[in-house]
């Protein structure tokens, strides 16, 4: 469904040192990473699409964070959501919802909800039922 997803940032090295090992937990491999610019790129393994991207503004105005946008990775299972949450603190991010059940949204929503160091929000999200409880 999806080509893209750019987030803006305002330091390349500190969002490169967030993102890197969150992107790694949840099986992307990086596609590219140019300082020059700045910006950067991470694809699932084998795929040249869906792309998520960081880098600075492409007009050069300063990154601002925009209420009520997210952007959420899906995570293979619960374990990766409870990795990718402990990575992002980890890393200069900020809790923005522990990871737990949201029965509010599916009875099998497994979701965690951090801040990138810029102020970005995203969710790391399980679908899944457990494998010992597959109903």
């Amino acid at each position: 469904m999806y080509s893209h997803v750019f987030i803006g940032i305002t330091d390349f090295d500190r969002a490169l040192a967030f993102y890197g090992p969150l992107m790694a937990a949840l099986g992307m491999e990086q596609r590219f990473c140019d300082r020059s610019r700045p910006w950067a790129g991470w694809e699932v393994p084998g795929q040249a699409r869906p792309l998520f991207l960081i880098g600075a503004p492409y007009d050069g105005a300063p990154q601002a964070p925009g209420n009520g946008q997210m952007t959420a990775f899906l995570a293979p299972d619960r374990a990766a959501v409870d990795l990718a949450h402990a990575l992002a603190l980890a890393h200069g991010g900020s809790d923005a919802g522990a990871p737990a059940l949201r029965p509010e949204y599916h009875a099998h929503y497994y979701g965690a909800y951090v801040r990138d160091p810029d102020g970005n929000k995203l969710c790391v999200v399980c679908h899944d039922a457990p494998p010992d409880n597959p109903t």
